[in-house]
């Protein structure tokens, strides 16, 4: 049975079906870069065709900014208004239609919060990039779901979802115990600290090798194995010079891995499962340079 809803002039009643769409929204609390509206983007023309892949709709709303200590003096004094700073709407459409409403929600029940928001924002991200190359803008960076305000799923008809609204929708609580056990093994305070403080360096493959992640995950493959190349190079100079027992066997992998990055690095078409794994083991590295203590970082 095809849901409907009626319409028409006076005298005249008709039956059409009702088009839901699916979504993931998520609330950022700072301007994305692009302006506010609809964009369209589509699959790489191939032999079907340029095909609408997602439809993404930004708005800009407002928020109350909160304090950075997050804390209440102890003296009483006038305190202004909090000022309202730009909040971020991205939406991302599916534009393949559902004309059930009992499958669209079935969608919403049983969906992989992860899964979703991370495709959500795989989308979002690919249409920053292209705005940051477009514009020239550097300052344009991508996003990742732990940054959101807020991320929610759900359905609604076409102008009722590109207006940002829906039909139902429900808050995605994304898991933080991959990050968490990350975040222990790197203790990135303790860093912070000892970096602020002037008494800690920054090696110049630590950016570079942040680089080649994010654009291996965002599916840039050829970019991150240049990027990687260049880490790989940078690495081999500055690793040794820490002069670390405990790092050498995993300098001298890399030294084997080498060749193959600078490869990956020269040709057209890099195998990603050599650029993974060798990301992955200069990664290690890194880790293991600070995992013990920051003494020599």
């Amino acid at each position: 049975m095809v849901e409907s809803r009626a319409t028409g002039e006076t005298g005249y009643r008709a039956l059409v079906p009702v088009r839901l769409f699916t979504f993931v929204q998520m609330e950022l609390p700072w301007e994305l870069g692009p302006a506010d509206g609809r964009y369209l983007l589509r699959k790489a023309a191939g032999p079907d065709g340029n095909e609408p892949e997602h439809v993404v709709v930004l708005s800009t709303i407002g928020a109350e900014r909160r304090g950075m200590l997050g804390r209440r003096s102890r003296t009483r004094r006038a305190v202004p208004e909090p000022a309202a700073v730009p909040v971020a709407r991205a939406t991302i459409v599916d534009p393949v239609p559902l004309s059930l409403q009992s499958q669209a929600s079935t969608w919403l029940k049983q969906l992989d919060p992860e899964r979703e928001a991370n495709a959500a924002v795989g989308v979002l991200n690919r249409m920053l990039f292209a705005h940051r190359i477009a514009g020239a803008a550097p300052h344009i960076h991508e996003v990742s779901p732990a940054q959101a305000l807020v991320v929610r799923a759900g359905f609604g008809e076409g102008e009722q979802v590109a207006d940002g609204l829906w039909t139902d929708a429900r808050e995605l609580l994304l898991s933080r115990r991959r990050a968490g056990k990350r975040a222990s093994v790197l203790r990135p305070q303790e860093r912070l600290a000892l970096l602020l403080s002037g008494r800690g360096n920054v090696l110049l493959c630590e950016e570079l090798t942040l680089r080649a992640r994010l654009d291996l995950d965002q599916g840039r493959l050829a970019l991150a194995a240049i990027e990687l190349d260049r880490a790989y190079v940078v690495a081999l100079r500055e690793l040794p010079q820490e002069r670390r027992l405990d790092l050498q066997a995993r300098i001298d992998e890399l030294r084997e891995l080498g060749a193959g990055v600078a490869a990956s690095a020269h040709a057209d078409s890099p195998q990603e499962k050599i650029v993974r794994h060798a990301l992955e083991r200069l990664e290690a590295a890194l880790r293991a340079r600070t995992a013990t203590g920051f003494a020599s970082s």
